[in-house]
């Protein structure tokens, strides 16, 4: 089969770029042939569709005048040239099928009426929660927020939720009302959630006809499992440096578990909240505890995950099913993680890790206390655990498996709805 993936960057920025080229390298491997479609940017991976990427949109600029923002704003909301372009390569490419990722505001989804014109099925993965809160996050200011949810959008403008900006939250708003008006959610033939959570959350808000199938995202087909001989005694956060990932919360809690000793805490990532919590580290007298490692990748980032006693993930938004568990996991290492989101279905509490209330320090303190707390051999069973979970529930050959079985069971349906 010929499949194209869709997604607005073509090159390895978060997660749902980990999961678009782990994708293509696993039907790539099975002998189908890939093809792409995403925004021009220079940090792109080499690529034989790039001519067909569409101009590279900053939806976070202020540097145009009114006018600019007006036609940037419309852009933004259906894109003539995503348009154009998605039409000429479908008709040099002939693709069976097109898997979307995150397309909204730089591809926009004005390639979904191309696409249902040349009859390629439209399979469309969740990253996120932009469907149902123009904000993509359900959260508004920091804070867990469900108002948008059924199509009530103007809370989004209301609570100027994006980026604290009217204009920003009116635009999304009035994208989601756009996409509401014309149905385009019911032309999709099937979405992807790689979580329970989402799943109930998307099928809830009512958005959409089209059925909604939970389907948890696959590690790299030439993953190396295993379990290291001896982890060294630290902890580890990876990720994005941003206020609803909870680092602070972990920050506070390493702080309150200085009477057990001194617990090693190391963070690798970056982003707009690193000075805070760097100074909240020297304000605390912290810094022989923590240290940050600033954004690592490749190898570099899988030794640091495969040497660490347990990675924590102390979320205060809702996750997905996030790599950071799944990296973690594969080399056999227990996980600490809120129980918000799809995070206690990938942490089964006891077994391969422990869960604890979001934005609850003493919580969070508790279920560090309980990993310290374990024996030589009960820290290895948890190990283990956490390694069968991966091998079992993230194989990329059975995501192709069931993948397929859904393409033949909408095909048929998929083919009458445009005779």
């Amino acid at each position: 089969m010929k499949v194209l993936l869709v997604n607005k960057f073509h090159y390895k920025k978060g997660g749902s770029e980990t999961y678009y080229f782990t994708l293509a390298q696993a039907l790539q491997s099975q002998g189908h042939q890939v093809v792409y479609f995403a925004m021009a940017d220079e940090k792109n991976e080499p690529c034989d569709q790039s001519k067909f990427f569409v101009s590279h949109v900053d939806y976070n600029s202020d540097s145009q005048n009114v006018f600019g923002r007006i036609w940037s704003g419309i852009k933004l909301i259906y894109s003539t040239e995503s348009k154009k372009k998605m039409r000429l390569l479908i008709e040099r490419e002939k693709p069976d099928l097109a898997i979307l990722n995150l397309v909204h505001r730089q591809l926009t989804l004005s390639i979904v009426d191309e696409l249902r014109k040349f009859r390629v099925p439209i399979f469309f993965v969740m990253h996120d929660l932009i469907c149902i809160c123009p904000n993509y996050t359900m959260l508004s200011h920091g804070k867990l927020c469900e108002r948008c949810s059924g199509g009530h959008f103007l809370n989004c403008p209301r609570q100027k939720c994006v980026k604290g900006s009217f204009p920003k939250s009116l635009l999304a708003a009035a994208e989601a009302y756009f996409y509401k008006w014309r149905k385009t959610y019911d032309k999709v033939d099937l979405y992807i959630a790689p979580s329970v959570f989402l799943q109930h959350k998307l099928q809830s808000a009512g958005f959409t006809h089209s059925p909604i199938v939970h389907m948890r995202n696959p590690l790299p087909a030439d993953t190396v499992y295993g379990l290291p001989e001896k982890a060294e005694n630290y902890f580890l956060y990876f990720g994005r440096l941003s206020p609803e990932k909870g680092v602070l919360t972990l920050l506070k809690a390493v702080k309150e578990l200085r009477e057990l000793g001194k617990i090693a805490l190391r963070i690798a990532g970056d982003g707009p909240q690193r000075p805070e919590l760097e100074q909240y580290v020297r304000e605390n007298e912290l810094a022989d505890q923590v240290s940050f490692l600033g954004f690592q990748t490749g190898q570099k980032l899988r030794d640091t995950v495969e040497r660490c006693r347990c990675v924590i993930l102390p979320s205060e938004c809702y996750e997905n099913c996030p790599y950071s568990i799944l990296e973690a996991m594969v080399k056999g290492r227990p996980c600490i993680v809120s129980n918000l989101g799809g995070l206690p279905e990938l942490v089964e509490d006891g077994k391969n890790g422990y869960v604890f209330q979001a934005r609850d320090v003493d919580s969070l303190r508790g279920a560090i206390e309980k990993l310290l707390s374990l024996n030589a051999e009960e820290y290895s069973g948890m190990c283990t655990d956490a390694l069968n979970k991966a091998k079992e529930e993230f194989d990329p050959n059975r995501y192709l498996d069931r993948l397929f079985g859904e393409y033949r069971r909408i095909k048929p349906a998929s083919e009458d709805d445009n005779e």
